[in-house]
């Protein structure tokens, strides 16, 4: 047994041992001395990466890695005794690590995240976790294998009104849900690619940035910005694969979804070099359980859903809007309304049955103490990313996909299959 193995043991036996299982209205974990602090590597320390750092600061932060100079000495002069990198691939061969932050551009998530579970160190991971669905895939089986505490980096999971909603949908307040209408009103910036090629700044280090992407010479509007870069099919995977995984993890959550049946999807305009000014994408899902078949709807843009009697669905930027055989229930991150409102001015919700969460990142870091369980780990949230990409795969391609889950084919179109899963540049590989 390795000496990092040994100390996650001990880690978890005193964890279980002084601390305690998470339960509802418990604080978060707490080490009942120095030594039970977890050593951290952060993968991307500015950005949402220095938000996810400062998150985690109360564990000791023993490396850093990031592709700009500048923001890893910065981010040195706060954790002076940490090591430093600019190769992710090397940082995660520290022997002491407990776990990591993963905070780089969707294009390396899966990959640093995978290095990261196969060496048997705790992960938390921004959304989208993977670029593609291969990549989501492989996601959740590296972490069933690994066994490892894992969450994706979607706060809104942890809100209470996240949980209230779930409750109302799953007590069968509206009755049994047919549709789920989700929708953003960002618009993408649809960029064509630069011509011209510009010297990568001597702080940049450009090919390790590019990692497994194809190659291309650096331009300013590619950085720093998410909105320069993740609009890009090489990098980022737009709207649906950002905000959509804060939005449809609701629905996903509530009504127990898994694998769909099919999805379509349309948008303009189509470009080989970027995301679309607005995108439409529906799933179809079967019946489960005591769910009932599904039709689930993505708005992004300009783009909504028709609006229900007394709301202005063009007033709501972000939204979630359920429809079920009893009523409707229109949320967002911090409101929820049942539909009609006066059919439902004398409803009575049901008890809270959720535990409150501990915190986004303070539910992670117990989960590498005790090996308690995380909601957003990567067998939940790699199959709402898996899902959530193939809108994407289906607006690329222009067709409505016929979905063989198991095989992680398009029956009905085998061109589908060059973004279901992408060539990675010579030298980089998802399992390592």
């Amino acid at each position: 047994m390795s000496r990092q193995t040994e100390r996650r043991r001990f880690l978890k036996n005193t964890a279980f041992a002084g601390i305690g299982f998470w339960v509802a209205g418990a604080g978060g974990a707490r080490a009942a001395s120095p030594n039970e602090k977890i050593n951290i590597g952060i993968i991307g320390v500015n950005h949402r990466g220095r938000a996810n750092m400062m998150s985690v600061a109360s564990e000791n932060i023993a490396a850093l890695c990031d592709i700009n100079d500048d923001y890893l000495a910065e981010a040195a002069k706060k954790f002076p005794k940490a090591k430093t990198y600019v190769d992710w691939r090397k940082m995660v061969e520290q022997k002491d690590l407990d776990a990591v932050t993963v905070s780089t551009t969707d294009h390396t998530h899966a990959l640093a995240s995978c290095w990261a579970m196969q060496r048997g160190l705790g992960v938390y991971c921004e959304k989208p976790l993977a670029h593609s669905v291969h990549e989501a895939r492989t996601m959740q089986e590296t972490y069933k294998k690994s066994k490892v505490a894992t969450q994706m980096g979607t706060q809104i999971h942890a809100t209470a009104n996240y949980r209230r909603v779930v409750e109302l949908i799953q007590s069968g307040a509206i009755g049994p849900v047919r549709e789920a209408h989700v929708w953003c009103s960002r618009v993408g910036p649809c960029p064509e690619r630069p011509e011209q090629a510009m010297p990568a700044p001597k702080n940049l280090h450009w090919d390790l940035w590019l990692g497994p992407a194809p190659e291309r010479p650096y331009n300013s509007s590619y950085l720093p910005g998410c909105m320069t870069w993740e609009q890009r099919w090489d990098f980022g995977n737009g709207c649906l694969g950002d905000m959509g995984s804060h939005l449809i993890d609701l629905p996903f959550w509530a009504l127990k979804l898994r694998d769909p049946l099919s999805v379509e999807a349309e948008g303009t305009p189509r470009s080989s070099e970027s995301y679309p000014s607005w995108m439409i994408a529906r799933w179809q899902h079967p019946a489960s359980g005591d769910h009932p078949a599904l039709k689930l709807s993505w708005y992004d843009g300009v783009k909504r859903p028709e609006s229900p009697p007394g709301h202005d669905l063009n007033k709501w930027g972000i939204g979630i809007l359920f429809v079920g055989d009893k009523g409707m229930l229109l949320a967002d991150y911090g409101r929820r309304i049942l539909l009609p409102e006066d059919k439902f001015k004398d409803f009575k919700p049901p008890e809270p049955s959720i535990p409150p969460s501990l915190g986004h990142h303070k539910e992670w870091l117990h989960g590498v103490k005790t090996g308690a369980p995380t909601l957003c780990n990567f067998d939940y949230s790699g199959k709402l990313i898996e899902h959530n990409l193939l809108g994407n795969v289906a607006f690329r391609t222009g067709k409505k996909l016929q979905w063989d889950a198991k095989n992680l084919k398009a029956t009905n179109c085998p061109e589908a299959d060059q973004y279901i899963q992408r060539k990675y540049r010579e030298g980089w590989s998802l399992l390592g």
